[in-house]
């Protein structure tokens, strides 16, 4: 699991697993979730993270994902 955060943009990429993206969906406002080829989240893009400590424990914690549509 890798991070990068946007200081200027209060943003937050957690890279899962170093694959390309095929495909992004929403799972929240603000929460973005990057899907690989198979279905399974590669990233999650946040935005304002300061104000969503709990969106990113669950990542970390892996309590949070997408199912392919």
């Amino acid at each position: 699991m890798n991070t990068s955060y946007h200081h200027p943009t209060d943003s937050l990429y957690i890279e899962v697993r170093p694959l390309q993206a095929h495909r992004t969906i929403e799972l929240e406002e603000d929460v973005m979730v990057d899907l690989g080829e198979d279905g399974s989240p590669v990233g999650y893009d946040i935005q304002h993270a300061s104000a969503k400590p709990d969106v990113i424990a669950r990542v970390i914690l892996g309590r949070i994902g997408a199912a392919a549509e």
